[in-house]
């Protein structure tokens, strides 16, 4: 299979992963990016199933809507059942790094409130040490200067990510070269620089589920 075939594969696992869990009132988490959007297209078919959803960005909210789904307002919520969404590296300890596509911040807000974070992979993000995909850091704009410097003395080489406005109206800073075998700390460590918003680290809330697909089908893995 080629790689969107395998995003496919893994898109359509996850319907299947979640569909027991959904009742009438439930409320699904969305994640963005290309294999995100595999997944909108599948859950459209279970729609009838679940009360509707939260995006994390609004390029996943307009497809969402275009399939008909409805989308919240998450303060207008106090629970989330699942949230489902894609990611640029994972390790065996499900840590991750998002924010290829710009909504980490997002993305974050939206798994620190469901009660489970499935994520769905093809086998090239399976690293064993995550920083071989650039890390992204959402910075406000007047900081950029800043943030550079001080991630520069973490060891990193930071890259402004030019021509990208996120959702929030912020930057991203692209740090390059990180060998990442301290994901929490590292997390709140960069986290803790005036003028972050926040970064791509995913392992303070790692994934619960990784569903990753290769050329032998989907593997099931838990933390």
């Amino acid at each position: 299979m080629n790689q969107d075939q395998l995003k496919q594969a893994v898109a359509r696992a996850a319907v299947d992963y979640i569909r027991p869990k959904l009742e009438a009132h439930a409320i699904v988490g969305v994640g963005t990016g290309s294999t995100a959007n595999f997944f909108i297209d599948y859950l459209a078919e279970i729609k009838a199933d679940f009360r509707g959803t939260v995006a994390s960005s609004e390029a996943s909210a307009e497809r969402l809507r275009g399939h008909g789904i409805e989308v919240y307002d998450l303060n207008e919520l106090d629970s989330m059942v699942v949230y489902v969404d894609g990611a640029d590296e994972t390790n065996p300890r499900l840590e991750l790094i998002k924010g290829g596509g710009a909504a980490l911040t997002r993305e974050k807000i939206v798994a620190a409130v469901a009660e489970e974070f499935v994520c769905i992979a093809d086998a090239s993000k399976w690293v064993d040490c995550l920083g071989s995909f650039p890390l992204p850091v959402e910075v406000i704009p007047m900081a950029r200067a800043h943030v550079a410097r001080e991630l520069l003395k973490l060891g990193g080489d930071p890259v402004y990510r030019r021509g990208v406005t996120t959702d929030n109206g912020n930057i991203i800073i692209d740090v390059h070269n990180l060998k990442i075998d301290q994901a929490t700390a590292l997390e709140a460590q960069i986290n803790g620089i005036v003028g972050v918003v926040c970064n791509g680290l995913f392992a303070q809330r790692a994934a619960d589920v990784l569903l990753i697909g290769d050329k032998d089908g989907v593997r099931t893995l838990k933390r």
